[in-house]
Order: structure tokens, then sequence, then C-alpha cells
């Protein structure tokens, strides 16, 4: 039989990762210190097209150590939701020049979202998740578009909703690295020490974990480090990270009130 005079194109569906390679990954780095299993990472391209998210919070400063010992080539992005702290911006531009990190990118919210969505921008005052969707979650989403793997910092002892963190997880199909996932707050402790890394400027004022502005509070003694965020609301996530049963966390809205998803 002759063959065609052009073979058909086919275009390939499958996920980039499976929760087959996470566990394979979770298996082979089991037990391997953090630095070691960055710079085997990137020296073997396994996490193919991947980037670094970071808040440039009260703890990101040892993520992105870490990462830049590794491979201070790797992209580093922030979400800006024009609602940060003036303090946490200036910190970025310390910690990026500080690291040396060759490509930092910034991700903002859509103009004509903004102007549709929250044109008196106080959104956040009565629709915390309506505001973290279209300020941090689609701005994230179009950022993660052309990644293989993300980097996230998330640790599991910060909040209940955060246990059980494994280094690699999938989500749709994009691989997603959480190197700090198994530290604990004296790790966290240890390292800031060891490499004399500077704090963010609001820690000392009881800012513990730190995000916009408008939804960001001091965090009383003995209360969770990110009891701060969105105080007052059933809700410990911005959205961006998904719980353990798959579903992101959110927030309970007052009686009778449609939010923007």
């Amino acid at each position: 039989m002759a063959e065609p005079a052009r073979k058909l194109d086919v275009i390939d569906t499958a996920p980039a990762f499976t929760q087959a390679d996470a566990d394979a990954l979770n298996a082979r780095f089991d037990g391997v210190e953090t630095l070691e299993m960055l710079r085997t990472l990137f020296a073997e391209n396994i996490l193919g097209n991947v980037a670094v998210v970071s808040s440039f919070g009260t703890e990101s400063a040892v993520l992105l150590d870490l990462v830049a010992r590794a491979d201070p080539n790797i992209p580093v992005i922030f979400v800006d939701t024009l609602k940060m702290f003036p303090e946490t911006l200036a910190y970025r531009e310390d910690l990026i020049a500080r690291f040396g990190f060759s490509n930092s990118q910034v991700v903002t919210p859509k103009v004509e979202v903004l102007a549709q969505k929250d044109e008196s921008g106080l959104r956040w005052s009565y629709d915390p998740d309506g505001c973290c969707e279209i300020r941090k979650v689609e701005p994230m989403a179009r950022a993660k578009a052309g990644l293989d793997s993300w980097i996230s910092g998330r640790k599991a002892f910060q909040s209940h909703t955060r246990q059980n963190i494994a280094r690699f997880e999938v989500e749709d199909g994009r691989l997603k690295l959480n190197p700090l996932g198994d530290w604990v707050k004296d790790d966290l402790e240890a390292y800031f020490a060891e490499r004399d890394l500077p704090r963010h400027p609001l820690e000392a004022k009881g800012f513990l974990s730190v995000g916009c502005a408008p939804c960001t509070s001091p965090v009383k003694p003995g209360e969770d480090a990110r009891a701060g965020r969105w105080r007052g609301w059933d809700k410990t996530e911005c959205g961006i990270h998904s719980s353990d049963d798959g579903e992101s966390d959110v927030s309970a809205l007052p009686p009778g009130y449609e939010p923007f998803l």
C-alpha cells in the first residue's frame, strides 16, 4: 500500500508530567539535601522550562538563596497585585540584586479587568476571593503558561492547610516543586543566620506572613503564622495553591453575595 502524500499532524495533548513522574522524583530525592537536589535537577534539566515563584515575603530569602546558589539563571517570577506593601517591593529589589538573579520577571493584573471588576480598588473589602482571582491567580496563570515546572516556597508547618506537602507534585500536567516542604521554622532560622540573610522589613513589626497590604495584619502571640492573612474571613490561601483535596481554599462571602470567579 502506498504511503499517504503527507503524514497527518498529531497534536500531543499528554501532560508534560504525570503523578508517576512526581512519585519517582520523590523517591529519588528522598533524604537528599535541598541544595544538592536543586543543583542536580537544574544540571540534568529534569524540570524543563522552570521558574521560581516568590512572594518576597518573610521567609522567601531562604528559597531564593538556595535557587541562586544552584543556578542564578533560573527565572524568578513575582506577582505584583498593585496592592503590595512598599516594603515588599523594596525587599524584592534588594534580594534580586543580592543573589544575582539574571532573569527577574514581574506580572501584574490586566488593566482592563481591573477597570471592569475592581474599578474602586476595594474588592478586597467585600470579596477577597474575587480580588485574589483577578489580581493574583489570573496573572500567575499567565506567567506559568509557558512553564513545564515551577518552584514554590510552601512549607508544611505554616498552616494546617499545608500539611503533608510532598517535594514534587503535579498540577494540570505541570510539575510543582516544594523544596522547603519538609523544613520547619528552626531550619529556616538556622539558614537565615548561617547565610546572614536580610529579613523582610515588616517582620519585626509582627507580620509573620506578608501578602497584599489591605489583607495582611500582624500576628498575635500564639497564633498560626498565617493568621494575619485575610483576618476575619474563612480564607487561608489566595488560590495559587490548592488544598490536599484538589480544591482551592476559598473564603466565606457575605450572605447572598455572588463572587466573581
